[in-house]
């Protein structure tokens, strides 16, 4: 039987924070598509109803966590299907580095629109 190798060290923080993350992404997947398929019908979904519903601290707040755990788990994702193809040294160090920062100009644009769809600004 061939080895299976893993960048994830078992136990590790990264390895932890990718499960935390997949498992609330299928319960907020879940609620977002029960929201906005079968109470709110695709048709429609309008501008102002999203600002509806954006106005709601809770829902807000939850659609926040869904966008980071969402940027997170997949950015992780990326980065140790890399690695576990061969990625190591220098390389590493600037994928790490520009999958971070794409990582953070995504949350930070989220949140920037979440906000102003809030009626926050």
């Amino acid at each position: 039987m061939a080895e299976q190798y893993s960048s994830f060290s078992r136990g590790g923080t990264g390895w932890l924070l990718q499960r935390i993350t997949a498992a609330f992404l299928i319960v907020v997947l879940a609620f977002h598509f029960f929201q906005l398929h079968f109470v709110n019908h695709a048709a429609d979904v309008t501008f102002a109803g999203t600002q509806a519903r954006m106005e709601n601290v809770g829902y807000f707040l939850t659609m926040v966590l869904f966008l980071i755990a969402g940027a997170f788990h997949g950015l992780n994702g990326v980065y140790n299907a890399l690695v576990n193809q061969g990625l190591e040294g220098t390389q590493k160090k600037v994928v790490l580095a520009v999958l971070s920062l794409a990582g953070i100009a995504l949350i930070a644009q989220g949140i920037w629109v979440a906000v102003a769809m809030a009626g926050w600004t």
